[in-house]
């Protein structure tokens, strides 16, 4: 009778954590409306505001010798001589229909534009992710401990790193091992060896932020009671922070990978740019410069998406770390 009782009272437990996830995932998504559509609408009022006229961009610059009946026209074509808000609806109204509308700069549907770059942009962030990762498990496993001198020169590795500018970074790697020691080519997008110099820049930086946090929490979670048990078993040190304090450690840096992607799309702007290489981040930049609103608008977009999927992830794998975080919202 009590195992049944046990049983119905663990079974109700499980569907009442499963709710709670349920809704806290329901939740996310409604942000993740809100948030695209907040981003949709700053970007576009903020391209209008830009100066210069993308009628003028859309037929090569203000330098030709451009008819009032030509800049009628093209304004017509593309629904730049509609009212603003009129415009900023019919825009709405395309994007919820999965129509990013043409660059004006490609002549290119913004949704080709996309297919065409945002592969490389993802295999750059995610290698940069990986490799800062792997950077603040071998610092923190090896080099945590608050009364060592090895933490010391840990921490303060890290807070240099976390304080240099990708761009800064990526100007050395590029004069030292690209122009220099000729290791790793100097642009391009074609073969792993064109991923190692921009990933180590955008790596170096977010492994110092996330390792601080993650050098902060391991200290802690050494001081626990359950380590002095784990070692008294004869466990190494290295095995008892890899085997027990490593997972409890690594929660609040997990918690920032969602923001890391946001930071290493961001910091792809320059860095693409600064390696020529191929992506959404070096589009953006030349969208912006052309002042072509739909591939700035449709970029924004995707990276937004990705921001919120990207926060989504960490959210569910937070919770499957340690699921007494579901009990405890």
């Amino acid at each position: 009778m009590n195992t049944t009782y046990e049983t119905d009272n663990h079974t109700k437990q499980q569907s009442q954590s499963t709710s709670l996830f349920g809704k806290r995932i329901a939740w996310r998504l409604g942000g993740a409306i809100v948030v695209l559509w907040a981003v949709a609408t700053i970007i576009f009022f903020a391209v209008l505001l830009m100066p210069g006229d993308p009628v003028l961009a859309l037929l090569g610059g203000g330098s030709g010798n451009v008819s009032a009946e030509v800049v009628a026209e093209v304004s017509k074509e593309y629904g730049l001589n509609e009212p603003i808000f009129t415009q900023y609806f019919i825009y709405l109204g395309n994007v919820l229909s999965g129509n990013l509308g043409t660059s004006y700069s490609q002549h290119l549907p913004v949704t080709q534009v996309l297919d065409e770059h945002i592969g490389p942009s993802l295999q750059l962030a995610l290698c940069s992710l990986l490799l800062a990762w792997l950077i603040v498990l071998a610092m923190t496993i090896f080099t945590s401990h608050r009364r060592s001198w090895r933490g010391r020169v840990g921490s303060v590795i890290e807070t240099l790193a976390a304080a240099v500018p990708h761009f800064w970074i990526g100007l050395i790697l590029l004069s030292v091992f690209a122009f220099g020691l000729r290791l790793f080519p100097p642009a391009g997008s074609n073969g792993w060896n064109t991923l190692v110099l921009p990933s180590i820049a955008l790596a170096l930086p977010l492994a110092g932020f996330i390792g601080q946090v993650t050098r902060e929490s391991l200290d802690f979670t050494l001081d626990q009671p359950f380590i002095l048990t784990a070692k008294t078993r004869g466990l190494s040190d290295v095995g008892v922070r890899v085997k027990h304090a490593l997972r409890h450690a690594v929660l609040p840096g997990i918690s920032l990978s969602g923001w890391a992607i946001g930071a290493l799309i961001s910091g792809s702007v320059v860095i693409e740019v600064i390696f020529s290489r191929k992506g959404l981040g070096r589009q953006l930049y030349q969208a912006v410069l052309s002042q072509d609103m739909p591939l700035t608008i449709g970029i924004s977009l995707v990276v937004a998406a990705g921001y919120v999927l990207a926060n989504l992830f960490v959210d569910v794998l937070y919770q499957l770390i340690d699921p007494r975080q579901e009990r405890v919202q």
